[in-house]
């Protein structure tokens, strides 16, 4: 995934397709020298399918279908990404981010200013999914 720092993330690393507790799947994947986190599939009880909630209003109308939610991530090794933002469509907030990769869970860890305040969530691995269009 980011072939260019010298290293791949292996089948256990962060790489791949999520599945968040709301039913939602994200995948992880390398975006340039940087790890991006972009919605593939929604919710099956999503009630909105558009960037409602978006502080810009210009982006509301967007589709939540293959929207780039996580930007800025860089790899301290296969299992760590560190200084990242993640965009959260529900609240339409963006907060400072790391990542952790165990096994086939992945803990997002989410917040503003320090982070020792903030929000934990963990997600599933899933296999890959068709992503949404």
């Amino acid at each position: 995934m980011l072939g260019c720092c010298g290293f791949a993330y292996a089948a256990d690393g962060v790489a791949g397709d999520w599945k968040s507790p709301a039913g939602s799947v994200v995948r992880v994947y390398g975006c340039g020298a940087e790890t991006c986190l972009k919605l593939v599939k929604l919710e099956p009880s999503a009630p909105v399918t558009t960037d409602q909630k978006n502080p810009d209003a210009s982006l509301r109308g967007r589709a939540l279908c293959g929207l780039v939610i996580g930007t800025g991530f860089h790899a301290s090794d296969a299992d760590h990404l560190v200084e990242g933002h993640l965009y959260d469509p529900k609240s339409g907030h963006t907060y400072r981010g790391t990542i952790v990769a165990e096994g086939d869970a992945l803990k997002l860890h989410g917040y503003i200013g320090i982070s020792l305040f903030g929000r934990m969530e963990v997600w599933s691995r899933v296999g890959a999914v068709e992503a949404c269009r």
